[in-house]
């Protein structure tokens, strides 16, 4: 999965949001990231893991964690694809 490829399953998730945002660091920007929205659909987000852990395949990764809110989707799946 290439990077167009990520930024077409955010924007057809409806997770890629553009206008004017003011993000917590106090700095501005036109993009904004919803994940939560692209963790709707499994089929998404299972390639979106496989393509997180695919560079990992090789290095004997023995554990992947992840926040609470919203991580835990995202490490089991990235779990799963790296066995």
């Amino acid at each position: 999965m290439n990077s167009d490829a990520v930024v077409a399953a955010f924007k057809e998730s409806g997770a890629l949001l553009e206008g004017h945002f003011l993000y917590t660091s106090g700095r501005h920007g036109r993009q904004f990231l919803q994940a939560a929205r692209v963790l709707q659909y499994p089929e998404r987000t299972e390639a979106l893991c496989a393509a997180l852990a695919e560079p990992f395949q090789c290095a004997g990764i023995d554990l992947v964690i992840g926040p609470a809110t919203g991580g835990i989707i995202l490490a089991y799946e990235t779990a799963r694809h790296l066995g």
